[in-house]
Order: structure tokens, then sequence, then C-alpha cells
């Protein structure tokens, strides 16, 4: 099977290459390199470029003869969606439209969307659940719900399938250690803690210990990358048997604070973790957990690495070799 992934060189789409490889399936990775690393893609075919240029995605699916694509390129900073929306819509919904149309145009049909808990908003209820109100609240999670939504309706006019899948923290890294988490900037707690750690970070800002929580921080699901990884080629093996579009929410259903990850932290690292405290950020909610069930029940999704330390100490693996030896 031939499968082509939008945005491989990136953090979740690197990792989604190497389990395609390693299972044995054809792959070909588009990706333009703005956030993405080249040496992140261990195997299959990498072509620089981007969605924007539909000259190139004619090319490269007159060539495929795809069985599927995982599109994982967007612009993921929600502070940044705020200050500058342009570059959200027309990165992340703009670009997704040729990619879809590309697809179309080419009798690929099944589709594979990396969504985001951002589409609820503030939550009405946790653990959330696919029936969940969609109501977000900055541009990253408007952009991501209008591809949902998109995606719905080319299946109905077009016939092409999807999958949406709605991460809630992705966090970990490879556990064998080749690849990682590298943003640049980096706004993910998980290896904030950890270069905060190993020295690379002057300390960690906690942003709000007022929340309506157990240790007054904020409440998060986080799901390792390799499971993410999993319930993908699980969604895509689901449309190739002929399922229906829909969309699934992934986390482990089990939330854990600013503190507890600190905590955990410094059990894995066994350091001390310098933590300064700042005010809340706007539009951080108390709580943001999964109810992953659907998941579970429908596509046989299992999380191998639901345990926070698990999760830390894969991550921690890969931030003490990215201190050895800095990646490109």
């Amino acid at each position: 099977m031939r499968v082509l992934i939008i945005g491989g060189a990136g953090y979740i789409g690197s990792h989604m290459v190497k389990v395609l490889c390693q299972q044995g399936f054809e792959v070909t990775v588009l990706d333009n390199l703005s956030a993405g690393y080249r040496d992140a893609v261990r195997g299959g075919r990498f072509v620089e470029g981007d969605l924007a240029d539909t000259a190139l995605l004619d090319r490269l699916f007159g060539e495929g003869n795809f069985a599927g694509v995982m599109h994982f390129a967007s612009c993921i900073q929600v502070g940044e969606s705020m200050r500058a929306p342009a570059k959200y819509y027309r990165n992340n919904v703009a670009n997704t439209l040729n990619l879809l149309d590309a697809m179309v145009a080419h009798r690929v049909r099944c589709f594979i969307f990396s969504s985001t808990a951002a589409i609820f908003g503030e939550p009405l209820r946790v653990p959330i659940d696919e029936a969940h109100p969609k109501n977000p609240i900055n541009p990253y999670g408007r952009g991501k719900w209008m591809v949902e939504q998109i995606a719905a309706d080319y299946d109905q006019a077009y016939g092409l399938k999807s999958i949406c899948l709605r991460y809630f923290n992705a966090a970990g890294a490879d556990p064998e250690g080749e690849i990682g988490e590298r943003h640049d900037p980096e706004t993910h707690l998980i290896p904030l803690v950890l270069q905060a750690a190993s020295g690379r970070r002057p300390h960690l800002t906690v942003f709000g210990a007022d929340y309506d929580t157990p240790d007054g921080t904020c409440i998060r699901d986080y799901i390792h990358v390799n499971d993410l990884c999993d319930a993908h080629l699980l969604a895509l093996q689901r449309l190739w048997q002929g399922a229906k579009s829909t969309a699934y929410n992934l986390g482990n259903g089990n939330g854990f604070s600013v503190r507890q990850v600190l905590d955990t932290a410094q059990r894995v690292t066994n350091l001390p973790i310098p933590v300064r405290y700042g005010g809340r950020r706007t539009g951080d909610p108390a709580r943001l957990v999964a109810d992953s069930l659907l998941a579970r029940n429908e596509l046989g999704w299992r999380p191998r690495y639901a345990d926070l330390a698990a999760i830390i100490q894969h991550a921690w693996q890969w931030e003490t070799m990215l201190v050895k030896a800095p990646a490109a």
C-alpha cells in the first residue's frame, strides 16, 4: 500500500512515517521543512514542497497511486493564531483545500486528518466526548473545525472518506530514541519541563496556580505520540474496509495537573526543576480530558503508553540526546 504523509518531517508525522515503514508500507513524505526536520524522516521517499503548490500536488498524485493520505502539516501555536489569523487560515484551511481537491481529481478516497481538542473551546463537561458542542475560541481551533466540516462536505459531494482524529496533548518520543519533539519555539509542557531539568532552559514558567483543581494548576490529558500513530493506522485501515467518515477523540482519559507533571518529571530525571509562577493565559481551561471510548470500541485502539512516567521517560531519553548532540 502506498501512503502519502503530509508534514512527515514534523513531530507526529515523523513518528508516523517510521511506524508505517516498519509495517512495510510504501511511504511518500511531503513537507516544506518550515517546522520539520529532514533528518527526522526515517524512511520512505521525501519530497520537499508546499500544499500551496497545486502543480506539485498534481504531479505527486499523478505518479503516486496512493491508497490513502494522512495530513499532519499545520501551524499549531494558539497564541500566534490570535496574532496572525491570516497565516493560520491560509495554511491550515486554504492549503488543505488544495490537498482535498487534488485527492478528488486523482480519485484518492481515504483521508486521515489531524484535528485537535481545541475545536471544543471551553469545555461544558469533562471528560469530553465526540458529541460535546464545538465552540473553538481561537483561529487555530476554528480552522481545524472548518476542515472537519469541509471533509464531511467532500464526502457528501465527492465520496472522499475521512476520519478526523482530535488529539488532546501529544507527548513523549520514539521509544527507540531516534526521533522526538523539536518545536521552535517550544510550547508544549513536557519538553519545557525537561529542558528546565537538563539546563537548556533556565526555568519553567507555570501559568496560573489558582484554577479550580486540586492543586490549582491546569489539568490535561497527555497521550503518547506512538499511541497517536497506532490510532492513525487503525483509522486508515478502517477506511480501507469501507467505514463511513467520522471523527474520534484521542486521549488516555486521565488528567494530570502541571504540578503532577513536574513531580513525575523530577522522579524520572532525578533532577531539580526550577519553577517560576506567572498569571493565567487567556483561554486556558482548567481541565481538558478526553473520553476516547468511541475510538476504543470502533477502532479497537488501546494506548500502550498510558502511564505518565513512561511518556516522560521517553521524552527525557530524547532530551538527553539533544543535550549531548544538538540536532540540526
